[in-house]
């Protein structure tokens, strides 16, 4: 068993659950529309309110995973070339940070703001990171989890398209966490069908 699936349960709780916690079962195609880049799909009268909640769910998730990667290049335990990849995955969710809160904006809602940082290291448990392993562990969880919950909604859509980017979200996501359990030298999962589960 690899240090991963042996973290501890609270340090975080995946992104599935927090849609789930949040009352968010499906990302609508609004919110996916949004995350995958396609501006003009997110302005289509799909947009409601549940749309704008939708998207606040997703940027708050957004804020945390900026957060966590900020968390790690502060506490000093991150060396290069790690801390140039941690901040290129910030930079990646900084991305679709400002995306969500432009759709939230266009869609007359107000995006939900970022916790201090304090909140966020209290609630990722910070103080229990003391080496770069830790620091990577926590990231890795954050990022499994993203991509299960995108790879979670891809058959609530009857549109491919939709499911499409979907599935781009998702492999953005595995391709993080992938790389992260690389720099872990953890083993690569042994059985087929590891993400979406």
């Amino acid at each position: 068993m690899s240090r991963l699936e042996t973290a501890p349960q609270s340090i975080i709780l995946d992104r599935r659950q927090m849609f789930r916690a949040a009352g968010v079962t499906t990302l609508s195609a609004a919110a996916i529309a949004v995350l995958g880049g396609c501006k003009t799909m997110a302005a289509t009268p799909m947009a409601s309110e549940n749309d704008v909640n939708t998207l606040n769910v997703a940027l708050g998730l957004e804020h945390e995973a900026i957060n966590a990667y900020q968390l790690g290049a502060q506490s000093g335990l991150l060396q290069k070339p790690v801390l140039d990849v941690a901040v290129l995955f910030q930079t990646h969710h900084k991305q679709h940070r400002d995306a969500l809160m432009a759709a939230i904006k266009q869609m007359g809602g107000t995006p939900v703001a970022a916790k201090s940082m304090d909140d966020y290291a209290k609630e990722l448990n910070a103080a229990s990171l003391k080496s770069q392993a830790d620091v990577l562990m926590l990231a890795a969880k954050l990022e499994r989890g993203a991509a299960n919950a995108y790879l979670g909604v891809i058959p609530s859509f009857d549109n491919k398209d939709l499911a499409q980017v979907s599935g781009r979200l998702a492999a953005d996501e595995t391709m993080h966490w992938t790389v992260l359990a690389s720099a872990l030298k953890e083993s690569l999962p042994q059985k087929a069908l590891s993400f979406g589960a």
